[in-house]
């Protein structure tokens, strides 16, 4: 069998250089643990970017993914099939409570594939909102975002980023899809001032993460969430959440505008929804928002979107997280964790800590410097974890983790970073 090295250098020699991963190859998975060709073992505190919450290659799921594959896997949707509504069911009725449906309209879904889709399906609804219901005049409509936003890699989501050298490509990208503000995180204040500033009137909607993921787990200050949503209402402005890192209980709540009691208008899902095992993703709103006279046949789609495999999977991985309280667990274990983290930054560590940050099991370590050396000695140790804008590292493990893991993890990574 082929070596790591052999694996790696087969990446290296045909795969465009698009990332830079840590030096590791997986080969199996199972539950909170990755296994190399050499059979060295490594605790997975990334979870494929918080896809994993379930665990590597949970059984049911696995299951589910094999008995749909044995009768239908793709229709398009050009036709009907009998998994779709089921799963968006079963979706609008877990998530519809938590978005925002003053009129009592109703909670309908588009399905999708990966996050970056579910942003793009969630943009254009709102444009079209916008439009069709705010009555913005044509082509004026302004879409709010922060600094520090990661929503995904496409032509128009990379123009109102601000990560420069990795997603801006320092203009290479360009030119960039226009009608985009780019405001500070976590400044409720400065929004309502940019959309007065603006108009009213040409606003249709603020995107924004509840936590921050790729910036490095950025927790917005306290209240934060709760006045955006005064806002946004106020001025009659859709409020668009990205959870697609921090849905379905990676931060203690099954979403992270939960910890504030807020109700977007609009959810966008991703990652966890697919149980890890297949690219599932998906926007909830409501009626008024994405009924007929807004979303029509034609205006939007996806030959993939809710197709039945998709749907047996996700509808799988909805009942796992409900059924085996993950968002609890993550409350219990990240709690656990973090206190830990903040243990070990008060000691005498090879490079000075920043800050200690986060919430449920979406933690983060900031360095005062570039730690991407850090990372690669916790893999000599075994455990896999990933810097960010080279001073911060991230530990997101799969919601199933015990607290004797949590304990064994937290001895390595003391052992690495403790003179």
């Amino acid at each position: 069998m082929p070596s790591s090295k052999d694996f790696i250098d087969m990446d290296h020699e045909y795969c465009a250089h698009n990332y830079h991963p840590i030096p590791v190859v997986i080969s199996k998975a199972e539950g909170v643990w990755v296994y190399d060709p050499e059979g060295n073992k490594y605790l997975d505190c990334l979870s494929a970017y918080s896809s994993q919450n379930t665990g590597h290659c949970h059984p049911e799921i696995i299951n589910a993914l094999k008995e749909q594959a044995d009768k239908v896997t793709l229709t398009s949707r050009a036709f009907h099939n009998d998994m779709m509504g089921p799963f968006l069911k079963k979706l609008c009725d877990i998530v519809g409570p938590h978005v925002n449906d003053p009129n009592n309209s109703g909670i309908m879904s588009i399905p999708m594939n990966t996050g970056t889709e579910a942003v793009e399906t969630g943009l254009k609804v709102c444009r079209a909102w916008g439009y069709i219901k705010k009555k913005i005049p044509k082509d004026e409509a302004k879409i709010i975002i922060c600094r520090n936003n990661f929503h995904g890699r496409t032509i128009t989501i990379v123009g109102f980023s601000t990560d420069i050298s990795a997603v801006r490509y320092y203009g290479n990208f360009g030119p960039y899809t226009p009608g985009f503000v780019i405001i500070p995180y976590g400044d409720a204040d400065i929004l309502e001032n940019t959309i007065l500033e603006l108009g009213p009137e040409k606003v249709a909607g603020f995107l924004f993460e509840p936590i921050q993921g790729e910036a490095g787990v950025n927790v917005p200050p306290e209240g934060y969430v709760k006045k955006i949503r005064e806002i946004c209402t106020k001025y009659n402005v859709l409020m668009l959440a990205d959870e697609i890192q921090t849905g379905f209980g990676r931060t203690g709540e099954l979403f992270a505008c939960d910890h504030e009691n807020v109700k977007p208008d609009m959810l966008l899902l991703g990652k966890a929804l697919g149980g890890g095992v297949y690219p599932v993703s998906a926007i909830v709103t409501t009626k008024d928002i994405v009924g007929p006279d807004v979303i029509k046949p034609g205006t939007h789609g996806s030959t993939f979107g809710g197709n039945p495999l998709a749907s047996a999977v996700a509808m799988k991985s909805l009942d796992i997280h409900i059924d085996d309280h993950l968002a609890e667990r993550a409350k219990r274990r990240g709690g656990y964790f973090i206190e830990g983290l903040r243990k070990i930054a008060s000691k005498n560590t090879i490079l000075p800590i920043k800050e200690i940050r986060g919430k449920g099991l979406l933690m983060a370590i900031e360095f005062t410097t570039d730690a991407r050396h850090i990372v690669e000695m916790l893999k000599d140790k075994g455990i896999l974890a990933k810097d960010t804008h080279s001073t911060t590292i991230r530990f997101a493990p799969p919601l199933i983790i015990t607290k004797e893991q949590v304990d064994w993890a937290l001895q390595i990574i003391e052992a690495v970073l403790v003179k």
